[in-house]
Order: C-alpha cells, then structure tokens, then sequence
C-alpha cells in the first residue's frame, strides 16, 4: 500500500498544490491562457505523439477493445444524464451532466497515471480510450446541445461543426500521427526526439498544476442534489461498467483491462467545464463536480490502483 500512496499522491499533491497556489495568490485566470495553450497544443500532444508512435500496430488495431471502452463510457453518460433529467433539468444541462459521469481526466490525469502504475504496455489502450471517448462525447455534446436549443446552426452545419472540432483536435491529430508513424516505423531525428522528450515530460506536471489552480478559481457553490449523485457515477460505477464489458467482450490482457479500469477510475475533466461556461449551463455545478470528484477520488482512485497493484482486482470476473 505505501508503494501505492507513494505513486498516486504525487499526481493529487501537485493538483493540491495547484489549489493551494491558486487560493493564496488570486490572479485572474486570464493568466493560465499561455499555460492552457502549451499544455492542449504543445506537451500533451507530443506525450501522445511519443505513446502511440513506439507501440506496436497491430496492439493499436483491437476493436473489440475500443466496442467495450466506448460503450461503458457511453452508458455512464447516459447514467449521470438521466439523473439529471430526473432532478428536472433542461436538455443541455442534462448534457453537460452526464459529460460530468462518463468523461473523466484522460488527458490530463490519465496516461500519467496509467504509464506510472502499469509500465509501458498501458500506453496502447490508453491511446485508444483517449481517441474514442472524445470522439463519442465530443460528437454527443454538440447534438445534444442543438437538440435542446443551446446552438442555432442547423443540421448540416452541426455535423460539419463536429466533424472539425474532433479532425482538428491536437490530441487527435497528435494520436493519428504517431498511428502513421508505427505503421511505417518511422523514428524522427535525435534532436526532435529528445525536444518532445522534454515536453513529454512537462505534460503531466503542468496539466495538474493547472487543474489544481483551475478549480481553486471556481468558488464552491451551493449544488443541486444532483451533483452528489453523480460524481459516484464517475468514480465508482463507471469503473465496474468497464470491468463488466470487458470481461463480456474478452478476454483482455492484464495491463489492456487494468489500465481501462484505471482510466475510468479518473475524476471528471476539465472539459466538463469548458463546455459548461462555452454553453453557458450547468456551470456552477460543473466547477463543484471536478472539484469534489478530484477530492473524493484521492480515496476511491487510489483505493483502484491498489487494487491493481497488489493483484487483488482479477482480469476477468468470471
């Protein structure tokens, strides 16, 4: 267990330390622009870059992998929004609810995490969980939200809408070249390898930094019964649907079904924020949802990697 403690309270202590910065000396969260930008569009892509560009092709062509990752994370979106609905919220705050049960802090959190615990060989299904969840909620999101009255665009500019914002995305981009890149066994230069070494490595650190002051900056509101009852959702039910699915749809290796069982484990994202404040719904409740799912999750998600760890969660149930 102190093995465990010493592997995942480096990742809560530098979001802490974040929230502890971020409470002591208030500026405005105009000056995390710059920070957010090298993290999205610089570091974060060159560690996906670098993951998926060194594992083998043919562990990155698993399809049944990706059917029981999206759809567990799927039905726990549609989990946490129907508690929403059933607290009387309107569609798009409904949306943003169950972005807040079913996507949890892949990018930031997750393959840091994952990679740590589990060594190298997580880095394929996180590349994976990573590519499809966004995919699924980053196509639900906009639908949803045009169904509900939150965008004026129209059909057919809803789906080109989609389309770019999930083509142009840096992680995706940066995950479809590292895909090319094993497929043709690509290597790049010394100098540029070791260049993406380096913001490989400031990835991490500087993405929970960040949450850390990101949340300090959102002041706890009184929240709805919902919240609550959601955040479980994510920490707790999310991960035993990923559990369940893959041993329905395997069976998988070891590393490919803990590190499934890891990255659902993972407390909302950020996102779930961003797009709260960019729709204009749900956004108090969204800033209390990561801000009590990061806490809680100190317990239930080290309670997963020890698990984990210790040999205690089997592969397969059955």
């Amino acid at each position: 267990m102190l093995d465990v403690l010493n592997l995942a309270l480096p990742y809560f202590g530098l979001i802490f330390l974040g929230y502890a910065c971020g409470r002591f000396k208030r500026i405005p969260d105009t000056g995390l622009a710059w920070m957010n930008f090298f993290i999205v569009y610089v570091a974060l892509p060159c560690l996906f870059y670098r993951i998926v560009a060194k594992t083998p092709l043919e562990e990155l062509v698993n399809v049944w992998f990706v059917v029981a990752t999206t759809l567990s994370t799927t039905i726990a979106f549609f989990i946490a929004f129907a508690i929403a609905t059933m607290g009387r919220r309107a569609l798009p705050e409904a949306t943003i609810a169950g972005l807040a049960g079913g996507y949890g802090n892949i990018g930031y959190m997750g393959p840091g995490l994952a990679l740590s615990t589990l060594g190298p060989a997580a880095a394929a299904p996180v590349a994976l969980i990573f590519c499809f969840d966004s995919i699924i909620l980053f196509s639900l999101v906009p639908f949803l939200m045009e169904i509900g009255g939150g965008e004026r665009r129209g059909f057919f500019r809803s789906v080109l809408f989609v389309v770019r914002r999930i083509a142009l995305h840096p992680f995706i981009i940066a995950t479809m070249l590292g895909v090319v890149s094993a497929a043709v066994h690509f290597r790049p230069p010394v100098a540029l390898d070791r260049l993406m070494e380096f913001l490989q490595n400031a990835a991490a650190p500087c993405a929970l930094f960040v949450l850390g002051v990101t949340v300090a900056l959102r002041p706890l509101p009184r929240l709805a019964w919902d919240v609550p009852a959601i955040v479980p959702v994510k920490l707790v039910l999310h991960p035993i649907i990923v559990f369940a699915m893959l041993a329905w749809l395997g069976p998988f290796s070891a590393p490919w079904t803990y590190a499934a069982v890891l990255m659902a484990a993972l407390p909302p994202a950020l996102n779930v924020f961003v797009l709260a404040r960019q729709y204009d719904v749900w956004v108090e409740e969204a800033s209390g949802s990561i801000l009590i799912g990061t806490m809680v999750s100190v317990a239930t998600l080290t309670t997963v990697m020890w698990l984990v760890q210790s040999g205690r969660l089997p592969v397969t149930p059955f």
